[in-house]
């Protein structure tokens, strides 16, 4: 059993570094135990593998089993965002003076300490659940997650939690029934997208940079700038990849800074003066809990399975 002990050079806070790359509480690849530990399958270049990752007194341990053990702990100060630099945002925040947004985002920057932006390494494990999210609420997506890794996926090696799956491979999305991406609730053009992304898995995974990711991805059908860098966020760890294109969050940036929603072109012209640090600043206003007020019903859940 494979093992490996980590110090970050800074906080780390687990939980709201891993969150992003878990898709609903539910998620059969990421799991958290009573002890705190967390678990995570994955289908790896070697191989499945599982990861065990705990935290005491700063310092992380990793534990992993199956063909992808010696990948899974190689990785995992990238996963928990080693290339990461919170420092450098600060000092960032710190050169704008008494900006007043510059202070905002260092309070919530401070709230947040230990948050960081970290690289899964794995493109195309996290282009399904990304495509699964297009247009529709988060449940809807996180049901048709759990369902396909549920019946496609496999057990994951190793002593973990029961239910813990390794998401399936490119050539078994490639075979899943039409009649199946139904049930999950994944209407035809979600699922022509990740079929016709399986077949370039191998590209997509050979990408040297974020940007030549980006090209790569853009250039498949069904994949724009929104899915894209939601992929670049967690394969990457892309902390300038804001979401254009996303239902909500051009209204939180919008508010969060000037007490107004807007729309993508303004909440690109508010971020600009933190280039390099955009997606963190989302995330930061993500985590603060600051909303606009409701003034009409939510985007009400399409179950593509009724139709």
């Amino acid at each position: 059993m494979p093992e490996r002990s980590w110090r970050p050079d800074g906080p780390l806070n687990l939980g709201l570094t891993v969150a992003p790359h878990r898709h609903g509480s539910g998620d059969p690849v990421w799991q958290t135990t009573p002890d705190g530990a967390l678990w995570r399958a994955c289908r790896t270049p070697e191989g499945p593998g599982t990861l065990r990752i705990s935290v005491v007194a700063g310092q992380v341990h990793g534990l992993a089993w199956g063909l992808g053990a010696e990948w899974l702990l190689e990785t995992m100060p990238d996963l928990l965002g080693a290339a990461d630099d919170p420092a450098g945002f600060g000092a960032l925040l710190d050169a704008m003076g008494d900006d007043p947004v510059a202070g905002f985002l260092k309070g919530l920057h401070l709230r947040a300490a230990g948050l960081r932006i970290g690289r899964a390494g794995r493109v195309f494990e996290a282009l399904v659940p990304a495509v699964l999210e297009q247009k529709v609420v988060g449940r809807e997506a996180f049901r048709a997650w759990r369902w396909l890794v549920r019946k496609y996926g496999d057990p994951a090696p190793g002593p973990g939690p029961e239910g813990l799956r390794v998401p399936p491979s490119p050539g078994t999305w490639r075979l899943v029934p039409s009649w199946d991406w139904h049930r999950a609730g994944a209407e035809a053009v979600r699922a022509r997208t990740i079929v016709n992304a399986a077949r370039h898995e191998g590209k997509l995974e050979t990408a040297s940079t974020t940007w030549e990711a980006d090209r790569l991805l853009t250039a498949l059908p069904g994949i724009g700038v929104w899915t894209s860098a939601e992929i670049r966020q967690r394969a990457w760890g892309d902390a300038d990849a804001p979401s254009v294109g996303d239902f909500h969050i051009p209204g939180l940036v919008g508010f969060a800074f000037t007490g107004e929603k807007t729309d993508d072109e303004g909440m690109l012209r508010l971020l600009e003066p933190f280039a390099g640090h955009r997606h963190r600043v989302v995330r930061l206003i993500e985590l603060s809990g600051r909303r606009p007020p409701g003034r009409g019903p939510r985007m009400a859940p399409r179950d593509y399975r009724n139709f």
